[in-house]
C-alpha cells in the first residue's frame, strides 16, 4: 500500500512538473528568426557547456530524429500553426510523458487493470495534439476576426505612399496579436533576404486561412501584372468582412449542436467507465468466455455502440458545418 501511495504521489509530481515545463516553454520570448539566426551567431550563457550539453543531448537526438522524418514536418506545421514554440523532438517527448503519466494513473486508479492503464495511456498521448488543435483553431479564428481590419490598414498606407513592405510592417506594430505576430514574420523574413511572395506563402502555411489566401493571390498577381493594390484590397476588406461577420452568426448558432454532439458522443463512454471502476464485474461480462462461447455478443454490442457513437458524432458535426 506504501508503494501504490509513493507511486502515485511521484506521477502526479511528474504531471505536475511537465505541466509547469510546458508553460514556461510557452511564455518563452523565443521566435523563429531568432532561431534561425543563432545557427550562424554563438550567444554567451551563464550556463556551462557540459552541464548544457548533458541535458540538451536527449532532447536533441530525439529532436534530430522526429525532424528528419515527414511526421516531424507535420508536427512542425502544427506547432506553428498553434503559435507554440516547441521543438517537434520536444512535442513528442511531451506526448510520451503524458502517456505515461496518465497510464499510470488509470493502472492504479482503475485496480491494477493492464486494459484501464493501455487505454490511459492512450488517451494521453493524444491530450497534447488536443490542445494544440484547439489552440489552432481560436488563432485562426482570431486570425480571421483582425484580417479585415488589418487591410483597412494596409490600403491605407499604400494610398499614402507607403510600399507594400512597410504597409506590412505598419500592420506588424500597430495591430494586436496574433496578426501583428505573423506580419512581424514576414517582414523579418524579407529582411532577410526571402522574397515576399515565399514569405506569403510561409505565412499562408502557418495560417490556413481562405480569407488569407484570398489576400496574398492578389499581392502575387498585382505584383506580376501591376494594377491598383489598394483598391484590389479595398474590394476584399469589404468582402472578408461580411464573410466575418456571418461565419460569426453561424457559429453563434450551432455551437449548440457542436457541443451537444460532443457530449453525447462522450457520455456512453465515460459510463462505462465509471461502471468499470465502480463495478468492474458487471462491466467484465461483456469479455466473459461462457457469454462469448457460441456467439460473441459481447464484441458485437460494443462494436455495434461504437459504430453508432462514430456515426451519430459525424452527423452532428456535418449538420453544423455550414460552408460561406
Amino acid at each position: 500500500m506504501d508503494m501504490t501511495i509513493i507511486l502515485i504521489v511521484g506521477a502526479g509530481m511528474a504531471v505536475i512538473m511537465l505541466v509547469v515545463g510546458l508553460v514556461v516553454s510557452l511564455t518563452s520570448d523565443r521566435s523563429m528568426v531568432e532561431e534561425r539566426l543563432g545557427r550562424y551567431v554563438e550567444r554567451e550563457r551563464p550556463v556551462p557547456k557540459e552541464s548544457r550539453r548533458a541535458s540538451a543531448q536527449v532532447t536533441e537526438w530525439l529532436n534530430q530524429q522526429v525532424t528528419s522524418s515527414s511526421f516531424g514536418e507535420r508536427l512542425a506545421r502544427e506547432l506553428a500553426r498553434a503559435d507554440i514554440k516547441l521543438k517537434p523532438g520536444e512535442y513528442v517527448a511531451i506526448m510520451i510523458i503524458v502517456g505515461f503519466g496518465v497510464g499510470v494513473l488509470g493502472y492504479f486508479l482503475g485496480g491494477r487493470s493492464l486494459l484501464v492503464a493501455l487505454a490511459g495511456g492512450a488517451i494521453g498521448l493524444f491530450l497534447p495534439r488536443f490542445y494544440v488543435a484547439s489552440q489552432q483553431n481560436r488563432r485562426l479564428i482570431r486570425f480571421n476576426e483582425q484580417l479585415s481590419d488589418m487591410l483597412n490598414l494596409m490600403v491605407n498606407g499604400l494610398r499614402a505612399g507607403y510600399s507594400t513592405m512597410q504597409a506590412m510592417e505598419a500592420v506588424s506594430k500597430e495591430l494586436p496579436s496574433p496578426i501583428c505576430d505573423e506580419f512581424r514574420r514576414v517582414v523579418q523574413e524579407m529582411q532577410l533576404g526571402v522574397p515576399m511572395q515565399q514569405s506569403l506563402e510561409n505565412l499562408l502555411r502557418r495560417i490556413p486561412s481562405e480569407d488569407l489566401d484570398l489576400v496574398v493571390t492578389a499581392i502575387n498577381v498585382q505584383r506580376e501584372v501591376g494594377g491598383n493594390l489598394a483598391e484590389i484590397l479595398d474590394t476584399i476588406s469589404y468582402t472578408i468582412r461580411e464573410r466575418v461577420r456571418i461565419k460569426g452568426e453561424i457559429r453563434v448558432l450551432t455551437t449548440q449542436v457542436m457541443y451537444s454532439g460532443r457530449f453525447l458522443s462522450m457520455m456512453p463512454l465515460i459510463v462505462m467507465a465509471i461502471l468499470y471502476l465502480l463495478n468492474r464485474p458487471y462491466m467484465m461480462e461483456f469479455f466473459n468466455p461462457e457469454n462469448n462461447s457460441r456467439l460473441p455478443c459481447g464484441y458485437i454490442a460494443l462494436v455495434c455502440a461504437a459504430i453508432l457513437i462514430i456515426t451519430g458524432y459525424v452527423a452532428m458535426n456535418k449538420i453544423a458545418d455550414i460552408e460561406v
